[in-house]
């Protein structure tokens, strides 16, 4: 059976039609993003009913979130870009072992960092930016998300690498189940049992472990492509080289991203709490339209690098170009919308009516929609050098949204504008991230190119 399956995926994979393909894989992906982002929106919502204080918290914990993530994106985007590769080469024995040995390394690296974190959590929390007003919100919701961190690194490897083999629809369902069942925990925790920031923490550890359960089913039934077993299990340096090349990717654009929410949190927090609990809220919402955008471009990346390994250089081509245009066109339309409705959006969550969370939040999230489009190729381009595992140029674009474009602008804009700066740093690294989005993307379509002349001279010398 897991033979036919795999047979079935391979056919998909080098045949369908690419404006049919990519959607049917992005679309279950940018699902489970959705539900993901609308479980966080939940979490702030009734989170913020205990008050701003506690709204803050929300957000120092969210950096706490993405620090446990970076685990899972080192090792999950790695094995994901890979076993793609692997599998368009069919070379599953390498796959097998490079799954087996991935999963079972994240969960023991989330068991170490769940014991460390658990010691210093008082210290943490300030690290993280929390300020005295919510240094015990944040340290009510940090506890129980650490006793999850196993699962959540596991459920971020298992889900990238379901995704890597074309079962996107059953990644979408773990991720996404978890998400919905968090939100009907949250009042029962928060309101039921009347334990408040620390039933929404339990309520999110509870449904990270669910969706690991549900995400590592299908290796169970024997119903994917590869598998995760013990006898798989092995360190070999070829591996660790690519998985590794090509995590570091994603795994410094995690940790420059929580680096930056912590900067960004400090800086807040350092003119008022109203202000770190705008962004807080802000970085909410605006995780909508980002989902929608690393969503897509999670799709994409398994079809150019299964492509990319079978050497299908048309499908490749044709799969770029059409992604970029459509997540452009999709950004404009996206935060066009947002724009119109940021403001009941942001009311909603201002339970206490502070006319500043609500100037701030409406400020940044305005800003960040009109630099949407920018985020939107950043995105794609980046996914286009991870699936065909050119580890350098993906590092480069991924280092620029919130490493070198944004310290600058965080440090630089609220010289001038004070707290507006602040809440306008996120677009302004956007925009100027422009100038290693096209120079990359470019770049792209000529290594593209290249490969089609490549083996039209390879042709005409055989003949």
């Amino acid at each position: 059976m897991r033979a036919a399956i795999s047979n079935e995926k391979k056919r998909v994979m080098l045949e369908e039609n690419i404006a049919t393909l990519i959607p049917k894989m992005a679309v279950p992906t940018i699902v489970a993003q959705l539900i993901t982002t609308v479980y966080n929106l939940v979490d702030t919502y009734f989170v913020s009913t205990l008050g701003t204080n506690a709204t803050a918290a929300v957000g120092v914990n969210s950096s706490l979130e993405r620090t446990i993530t970076i685990i899972g994106s080192l090792i999950g985007a790695g094995a994901c870009s890979y076993i793609s590769r692997l599998l368009g080469a069919e070379k599953k024995s390498d796959a097998n072992r490079v799954l087996s040995t991935s999963i079972l390394t994240g969960l023991g690296l989330g068991v170490i960092f769940m014991v460390i974190c658990r010691f210093v959590i008082g210290d943490l929390v300030y690290v993280l930016g929390a300020t005295d007003d919510c240094a015990a919100y944040s340290m009510q919701y940090a506890t129980y998300v650490l006793y999850a961190a196993p699962f959540m690194i596991g459920s971020f490897i298992l889900n990238m690498c379901l995704r890597s083999e074309g079962s996107a629809m059953f990644a979408m369902v773990g991720i996404g189940f978890g998400g919905v069942l968090n939100c009907f925990l949250d009042p029962l925790f928060i309101y039921t049992f009347d334990l408040g920031v620390a039933g929404a923490s339990m309520a999110t550890a509870i449904s990270k472990f669910v969706s690991f359960c549900i995400l590592l089913w299908p290796y169970f039934r024997k119903t994917t492509s590869v598998e995760i077993a013990l006898r798989h299990f092995r360190y070999v340096w070829q591996d660790i080289r690519e998985v590794v090349a090509i995590g570091s990717s994603s795994f410094f654009r995690s940790a420059l991203a929580v680096v930056a929410a912590v900067s960004i949190n400090r800086v807040a927090g350092s003119f008022s709490t109203s202000a770190l609990a705008a962004l807080s809220v802000a970085n909410r919402v605006m995780e909508f339209p980002f989902a929608i955008i690393l969503g897509f471009g999670q799709g994409y990346q398994p079809v150019v690098g299964f492509n990319w390994g079978a050497k299908a250089w048309k499908r490749v081509k044709e799969s770029y170009t059409f992604s970029c245009a459509l997540s452009a066109v999709g950004a404009v339309v996206i935060g066009a919308l947002i724009t119109v409705f940021a403001s009941p959006i942001v009311h909603a969550f201002n339970r206490e009516a502070d006319a500043e969370v609500l100037r701030l939040g409406l400020l940044c999230i305005r800003l960040q929609c009109l630099a949407l489009p920018i985020h939107a190729l950043n995105s794609i381009i980046n996914m286009f050098y991870a699936g065909i595992g050119q580890a350098r140029n993906a590092l480069i674009i991924n280092l620029s949204r919130q490493g070198y474009c944004f310290f600058p602008a965080l440090w630089i804009a609220p010289l001038f504008w004070g707290i507006n700066g602040v809440a306008a740093t996120q677009a302004i690294a956007d925009m100027l991230s422009i100038v290693v989005v096209l120079p990359l993307g470019l770049h792209a379509l000529n290594l593209i190119n290249g490969k089609f002349a490549e083996t039209a001279d390879n042709t005409e010398g055989r003949a």
